[in-house]
């Protein structure tokens, strides 16, 4: 089953623009679809092409590398005779899969590139780990792109849902809600985009196995165990700090203000000690960071305070399975509370997890904002996310603030506005329910958050 794919779109802008000029390396983690895309784009817009998985190959192939990697005759000689595969100039393509694997081969890239003959697609998992790059050149012959998983629009196109995710964003741009009918329709499939998630392997076994939740099931563990297993290979200085925090991301998400709270994972513990440990979750894109800002205003890295964190889940399915996963499964009941809207599953964790997926697979890095009084010690204002529009001359801001439930309060944002309004190019809120406008804030569905 073949899935329609943006990053698809952006390699072929990559063809046309550089026409070999420089590689393209495509980072995202494990299972987000980099190889299949790289094949497809291979076996689509090529003659002929080669994937060269680095995870799987054999000790003759990396010493050519090594031995003959100044010399492509040799090298391209020695590669189409491996793989059966006639190399065309000008009309062949190289992946070079997982190629943070060895990074001699992608040290060669420069001079690959150079030579002239062929294009290069680069796919990586943790590509931009130090431990990964510490010993070579990196190249600067390279186009990168951020490949998550399936986004929301994705996943309505892997379930034939084009001409309602068209509409869904006509809806958007013209501010008028969708007929009850497909409103209904759109939070249905929003719900089970939470449930399933957008790693398309999970998508495959839900959609060839009847909309089976117990097969997406068994795929999203399999990838949570992928997961934990590159946390181990990682140096043990920091290892067990990242798989304490990667374990209590439901719990910390389970929490009012979604805090990481380092002093729950070990007494005494400071952001300091646990730099490294953010660093790998971040550039792994197993996670979606976001950071507060002290002072809501263009330009958030200016006023980022990484001593306070929420640490996401790159992909909500992964959540749910990560979650409420016990004895090698997930209740039936879990997913059928959430179809239903009981909230004694924590639908607040994973709506606000799923709003975070999409907004970073929207090209947003993520910020929020919180305003504590001391004096009533409690938070006077807690905005969930802070994005940015335009540049750091005259850009804006988007408050975001995500509501699970019908029934909810706007104090927060009506505080911000009030306080921050010369900033603000526009509000929304979040809901479950119809689109509407009340007092200049826009109340959106769940799945427009794909259009902010």
């Amino acid at each position: 089953m073949k899935f329609r794919r943006k990053v698809y779109d952006q390699l072929l802008a990559w063809k046309r623009r550089y026409d070999g000029s420089t590689a393209a390396m495509i980072e995202g983690a494990r299972r987000v679809g980099k190889s299949t895309i790289a094949e497809e784009f291979g076996r689509n817009e090529y003659r002929s092409y080669v994937l060269i998985d680095f995870s799987e190959a054999g000790k003759g192939l990396l010493e050519m590398f090594d031995n003959f990697g100044e010399r492509p005759d040799d090298l391209f000689m020695y590669i189409s005779a491996q793989y059966s595969v006639k190399l065309y100039r000008r009309e062949s393509l190289i992946i070079f899969d997982e190629v943070q694997k060895f990074p001699r081969a992608r040290e060669l890239i420069k001079s690959l590139v150079k030579d002239g003959r062929y294009d290069y697609i680069e796919t990586g998992s943790l590509i931009s780990i130090r431990e990964n790059v510490k010993d070579i050149v990196i190249p600067s012959e390279e186009k990168k792109m951020r490949m998550y998983p399936m986004d929301f629009e994705e996943f309505c196109w892997a379930f034939g849902e084009d001409d309602l995710v068209d509409l869904i964003r006509t809806s958007f741009s013209e501010l008028r809600p969708l007929p009850k009918s497909l409103h209904l329709r759109a939070m249905l499939l929003f719900k089970q985009y939470m449930m399933i998630g957008g790693m398309p392997q999970s998508v495959h076994a839900y959609l060839r196995n009847d909309r089976d939740f117990d097969a997406a099931d068994d795929v999203k563990g399999d990838i949570l165990e992928l997961y934990r297993d590159d946390i181990m290979k990682i140096p043990a200085s920091y290892a067990s700090k990242v798989q304490s925090i990667f374990d209590q991301i439901p719990s910390f998400l389970s929490k009012h203000d979604k805090q990481v709270v380092l002093s729950d994972v070990t007494k005494g513990s400071t952001i300091d000690r646990y730099a490294d440990t953010f660093f790998w979750l971040g550039n792994s894109m197993i996670c979606n960071e976001c950071f507060s800002v002290s002072d809501p205003d263009i330009g958030f890295s200016g006023t980022e305070d990484r001593r306070r964190v929420k640490c996401y889940m790159g992909d909500t399915g992964l959540l749910v399975t990560h979650t409420y996963r016990e004895n090698g499964s997930v209740d039936p009941e879990v997913y059928r509370r959430i179809i239903d809207g009981e909230f004694n599953v924590n639908k607040g964790m994973l709506y606000e997890n799923a709003i975070s997926q999409m907004l970073v697979a929207s090209g947003h890095r993520l910020f929020f904002y919180v305003l504590y009084d001391r004096e009533a010690h409690r938070n006077e204002m807690e905005i969930d996310f802070l994005l940015s529009v335009g540049n750091a001359v005259d850009g804006r801001i988007i408050p975001v603030e995500v509501k699970s439930g019908p029934r909810y309060s706007t104090v927060s944002m009506d505080r911000f506005r009030k306080k921050f309004g010369d900033r603000i190019e526009r509000c929304y809120v979040v809901h479950p329910a119809q689109l509407k406008v009340v007092d200049g804030v826009i109340r959106i569905p769940p799945y427009m958050a794909m259009c902010i």
